[in-house]
């Protein structure tokens, strides 16, 4: 069951998204388990606008792997 969540999958297996930088306008690379990223040409925190199940879903640790889980909790609570 874990390995099917479809919640998770963008976690377990990061997907790419380019976004402009809100503060310079330049491309910046963000995969979707990270929850933000320095702009590298002006060092502006761009912010991945995802909502993951990992915050709420009982089995997220499980599902995710603790190593994956305790990162993006962490992460969580700097935002």
């Amino acid at each position: 069951m874990l390995n099917r969540c479809p919640g998770a999958a963008n976690i377990r297996t990061p997907m790419l998204t380019i976004k402009k930088c809100p503060q310079c306008g330049d491309e910046v690379e963000v995969f979707s388990n990270n929850v933000s990223v320095k702009c590298s040409n002006c060092g502006f925190e761009v912010y991945n606008d995802i909502l993951s199940c990992v915050q709420w879903c009982k089995y997220a640790k499980e599902c995710v792997g603790e190593e994956t889980y305790n990162k993006l909790m962490a992460q969580k609570k700097q935002v």
